[in-house]
């Protein structure tokens, strides 16, 4: 049950959720790698929306090339782990829900232990190995992922439903080449804001999910196209010979 508390601070949402949406939210725990720049982004409006326990998972500290864009960390913040200073923030935004700090590389050891209790996955990550990993984690658990990415002024997002949709691996078979590449910080509040909202759907059962679809953003002429996409039948991470793999 929500308390009186929680009635006034949620009151312009629950007149679209309703009650039992927010009671979801409540109890919902989603897993947040990437405390960076669309991880910042979303991290602030699933806690300002009451998601009652985000996990939020990052192996790096605050740098000042970071600040263009990573809204939760400040200039004081330079050298502490982004999860500290993530979580800290969010704590004062919202008190009422939990924030716990995963701070270290997510790998194939760890993975299961930090994506096991949780309801959602999202992506916040800036590199496709540990996009796919969390794509396997989420496919092997049957936990919905919500991916992001951006570049530039550029972004992309879409929503794998597992068994049901094309996984990040069938409509992108091989990882782009590691690199610093350039980004504007509003590109993370915009894709960020399309991740929280999936966020808030698939947690309350609102309206329709990315599920299939991939939108692409292109802030050079402020246009955003949705493509649909289909399942590969052999995708190494979902098609026919992985799910062989598994049984």
């Amino acid at each position: 049950m929500i308390t009186k508390e929680e009635q006034k601070r949620y009151q312009r949402q629950i007149l679209m959720l309703g009650e039992a949406g927010q009671e979801r939210l409540k109890a919902a725990r989603v897993l947040l790698a990437g405390a960076g720049g669309l991880g910042t982004v979303i991290s602030v409006y699933l806690a300002a929306a009451g998601v009652g326990t985000l996990r939020i998972a990052d192996c790096d500290s605050v740098e000042a090339s970071n600040l263009n864009r990573q809204i939760l960390h400040w200039g004081r913040d330079i050298g502490r782990p982004k999860t500290a200073s993530a979580a800290e923030k969010l704590a004062a935004l919202n008190s009422l829900i939990r924030v716990e700090e995963v701070a270290g590389r997510i790998d194939e050891g760890n993975i299961d232990a930090i994506a096991g209790d949780c309801d959602l996955i999202v992506d916040a990550m800036d590199n496709f190995p540990t996009r796919y990993l969390l794509n396997r984690t989420a496919l092997r658990k049957g936990i919905p992922f919500i991916h992001g990415a951006v570049r530039g002024l550029y972004g992309q997002a879409t929503t794998v439903l597992p068994g049901k949709t094309p996984c990040l691996r069938c409509i992108f078979p091989g990882s782009p080449p590691p690199e610093i590449f350039p980004i504007v910080g509003a590109t993370c509040g915009v894709i960020g804001s399309i991740e929280a909202t999936e966020a808030v759907k698939l947690l309350t059962g609102l309206g329709e999910p990315l599920a299939g679809r991939l939108i692409i953003w292109d802030g050079m002429a402020a246009t955003a196209d949705s493509i649909v996409v289909e399942r590969n039948p052999a995708c190494p991470d979902c098609g026919r010979s992985a799910q062989g793999k598994e049984t």
